[in-house]
């Protein structure tokens, strides 16, 4: 199936660029990166006995086929160190009514 879905990360800030080079070098065509402010940061610190989380984040947006997902999922797990606390998240959803990018369908 083609069906299409999307990777989001938030990453810290200045670390976008490295983890979006891994995630191309895993199959994904591109990615676009917008930069935020997480308002959490008090909540994190009473969960992680007062690590410090910058609040100051990259978000990364990739589209690409299912079959694409898991390998492009775990290169930018690997590349941001998602795995330790207060390094960042990501997530997978289905995307539905897709407007745009009509011709890279195949």
């Amino acid at each position: 199936m083609n069906e299409i879905h999307a990777i989001v990360a938030v990453v810290e800030r200045g670390k976008a660029d490295v983890v979006v080079d891994k995630a191309k070098q895993s199959g994904a065509a591109g990615a676009t990166i917008l930069f935020g402010r997480g308002t959490g940061q008090e909540e994190v610190q009473k969960m992680f006995h007062h690590l410090h989380v910058e609040s100051s984040k990259e978000i990364i947006l990739i589209l690409c086929r299912e079959f694409e997902v898991e390998n492009i999922l775990n290169a930018i797990v690997e590349a941001g160190k998602l795995r330790e606390p207060g390094k960042g998240i990501a997530f997978t959803f289905p995307v539905f009514n897709l407007v745009g990018l009509e011709y890279r369908r195949s």
